[in-house]
């Protein structure tokens, strides 16, 4: 290939590292400068019909955006020889170019680097595997070709040097068998010093037993030793090598210093995007690390609380409330270690203080809410709500039961630990917690309590404190081991996850952008109460837009809703309508959608109650929305109008909130449209059954030459009944 020079490092931030040492985490993958990715065969070819054009040019493209980001790329590759094999088998029988077929494969690589304009160079030489000489000599060449950066494509030529044992396989009609390059891979590696080597394949990743089997595990982290719990199956219908040999080779690399991710190449939802993944460090495939954790991986401690969860569901209501009961006392007694931890976590965070800190009265209270909410709660789990008499001796009940596995995700509040292991212990829930680094030493305390108050009944494990280094992206990856996400945060962090889960339900809200209209039947000792935005202007349900009738523009209450907002100094944004008002206004609003989240507010103007409600469904998250008037007819309309998970009448915003209705604690606030809506209590953490008790009975009784009828009689449910 013509070679050309381009200046290395531009804008990854990689810098070349020492060789001898692998990372030890997945997050350190960002740092690899020099990468190996190799492809079998499977990857780069389609059964019977020959070159996956549509995943090649896919690697190629994410190898490309690599390289341009001043990282040294490599490719190890069989697949232009599987497909000349494969070409090769039908040349036999159709008696077609054997020249033809070599090089199909090495030309549409060609083709789609030069799309990129990356410039690549192929070499293909099966000495390179037995030749000391010529081992130097390719050595050489791959770091002039880095230097220049260009990609070099190592590919052994199989087709036409003959192996040393003899292949009968082109003779079948369904195999197709090529030489091995996973050792070939790992050696490259490691003699050309590569930070990473990245094994694509036909499957997820390693198992711990032969993918597709009831059992089968992936193993997200792989350690040197772990060979023995490990059964392999089959090979893929296309290499040689299958998994056991990927292992070995990688076990081979990772000794040598290299780094190594085993991950499926071939899939299409992630094919797109899976080098790119692996390199910012995401939880791609199987990654081989010699450091083993001291504590239990993530997936070990989801196990765990499902395990001891179930356990936690099938005790009395007593008992999960005694256990709620002693972590309040704890909470008192051990306020000294708790204040001590909190301490140091604010001296590293001082920007977050407010949030993070943690008080004597604040514990205080926090022991007090959980007192009442392990009375309140004694009628949660297995209540029945409906009872049906199916048939004669055929009863149907309809139960509470927790939903399973919860994760909840919260930011730089200490305070919420407590809280939502409290509804999770009420509601039978095992839960998973995972808090931000900022407030880790008080975290820690925290959930060492919450365990010792669950080691009363034997169910410590039931609450997870996630303290690995895994980002919220990949355990909102978890679908099946995971039933619910909680974020509890900024409205960033809910976005955030809302798109990073896979499968899994988000329960909460991005978003608070409420809104208050006040009316033109509106008192003014009503009008000009600024609690819903004055009160706590960070909360999620503090006033973000002011709509104001127009009739009361000019008027003694405009004139004194706008002196109150500015006597609280709370700055004042015009909406379009407001602005073409006034002669010299505040400055215009850049977007009607805004949550301002301090002392700022949007004002405007509509005409009419209905206009308003067509507002806040146009502009509004849901939330929470207020109308201020004294027409109890126009407040009535609005009630029902208004598609928002919260409609107040002549009452603040600020009164959307779990405790202040009566719920307890709260896990958060939610503008979902299914399952729970609004403030979400214990009564949100909750799903239910279906238990049938019969005699015997069968479909088939209740055919049209059976000997039943059905009677769907609705039995009365006494309240506080249990099943």
């Amino acid at each position: 290939p013509q070679l050309r020079h381009f200046p290395s490092n531009v804008g990854c931030g990689c810098v070349p590292r020492p060789h001898g040492k692998s990372f030890a985490h997945r997050s350190e993958l960002k740092q690899a400068k020099r990468i190996v990715v190799k492809l079998g065969s499977a990857v780069v070819t389609r059964d019977e019909c020959g070159l996956a054009l549509g995943r090649l040019a896919s690697i190629v493209e994410q190898v490309a955006v690599l390289q341009n980001q001043g990282r040294e790329m490599m490719i190890v590759t069989s697949g232009a020889v599987a497909f000349g094999k494969q070409r090769l088998r039908h040349e036999i029988l159709l008696s077609q170019s054997v020249r033809q077929a070599l090089h199909s494969g090495q030309n549409q690589l060609k083709d789609m680097f030069q799309s990129w304009r990356q410039e690549h160079a192929q070499l293909l030489d099966r000495a390179y595997m037995f030749d000391c000489s010529r081992q130097i000599k390719h050595c050489h060449t791959l770091h002039e070709l880095l230097r220049m950066n260009i990609v070099p494509i190592i590919n052994t030529n199989d087709a036409v040097v003959p192996p040393p044992v003899p292949n009968s396989d082109l003779q079948g009609v369904n195999v197709i068998s090529i030489k091995d390059n996973d050792s070939l891979a790992a050696r490259l590696a490691v003699e050309m010093k590569a930070d990473l080597l990245i094994a694509l394949s036909d499957v997820e990743g390693l198992y711990d037993s032969p993918p597709g089997t009831d059992d089968a595990k992936l193993i997200d982290i792989f350690y040197p030793g772990d060979q023995q719990s490990i059964t392999y199956g089959t090979k893929s219908r296309v290499g040689l090598g299958g998994m056991e040999a990927k292992v070995k080779a990688a076990l081979w690399a990772l000794q040598g210093g290299t780094s190594v991710v085993i991950a499926n190449g071939t899939h299409p939802k992630v094919t797109g995007h899976v080098i790119t993944d692996i390199v910012e460090g995401k939880k791609v495939g199987t990654f081989f690390s010699e450091v083993k954790p001291a504590g239990p991986t993530v997936e070990q401690q989801t196990e765990m609380a499902r395990h001891a969860g179930r356990t936690l569901a099938s005790l009395l209501p007593e008992q999960r409330g005694e256990i709620i009961c002693c972590l309040a006392e704890l909470l008192t007694e051990k306020k000294e270690e708790i204040l001590s931890a909190n301490k140091r976590d604010m001296e590293l965070a001082i920007p977050m203080i407010n949030r993070l800190s943690l008080s004597t009265a604040k514990l205080n209270s926090l022991a007090i809410g959980l007192r009442q909410l392990a009375v309140s709660s004694r009628d949660s789990v297995g209540r029945v709500l409906r009872r049906t008499r199916v048939a004669n001796n055929l009863e149907l009940e309809q139960i509470t039961v927790p939903i399973g596995v919860l994760l909840v995700i919260f930011e730089s509040r200490p305070d919420c630990l407590p809280q939502v292991s409290a509804l999770a212990i009420a509601s039978g829930n095992a839960l998973l917690l995972k808090g931000g680094k900022e407030a880790a030493n008080t975290n820690k305390i925290l959930h060492q309590l919450t365990q010792e108050a669950l080691s009363i009944h034997g169910v410590a494990d039931a609450i997870q404190l996630v303290s690995t280094r895994e980002e919220v992206e990949d355990l909102c990856r978890l679908d099946k081991l995971i039933d619910l996400i909680i974020p509890r945060g900024s409205s960033k962090l809910v976005r955030d996850i809302q798109r990073a889960a896979k499968g899994i339900p988000v329960l909460g809200h991005s978003e608070g952008v409420c809104h208050v209209y006040v009316d033109s039947e509106a008192s003014i000792d009503k009008a000009i109460d600024v609690d819903s935005k004055c009160d706590y202007p960070a909360a999620c349900n503090a006033m973000e837009t002011l709509l104001i009738h127009r009739d009361l523009l000019r008027t003694p209450i405009f004139d004194q809703i706008i002196d109150m907002l500015r006597t609280e100094h709370v700055k004042i944004h015009a909406g379009p309508r407001f602005a073409s008002y006034l002669t010299f206004s505040p400055s215009e609003v850049k977007s009607l959608r805004t949550e301002y989240g301090d002392l700022e507010c949007c004002i405007e103007v509509v005409d009419s109650m209905q206009d308003a409600v067509d507002h806040i469904h146009k502009y509004g998250s849901s939330h929470t929305d207020v109308i201020v008037t004294e027409n109890e007819e126009t407040a009535e309309q609005f009630l029902q109008q208004v598609d928002s998970a919260c409609v107040f009448w002549n009452s603040s915003s600020r009164f959307a909130d779990g405790y202040r209705f009566g719920l307890g604690a709260e896990v958060g606030i939610s503008t979902a449209r299914i399952h729970a809506r609004g403030p979400v209590g214990l009564e949100g953490l909750l799903t239910t059954k279906w238990v049938l008790r019969g005699e015997g009975h069968t479909v088939s009784d209740f055919s049209e030459q059976g000997s039943m009828k059905y009677l769907h009689e609705n039995i009365p449910v006494p309240q506080g009944s249990f099943s």
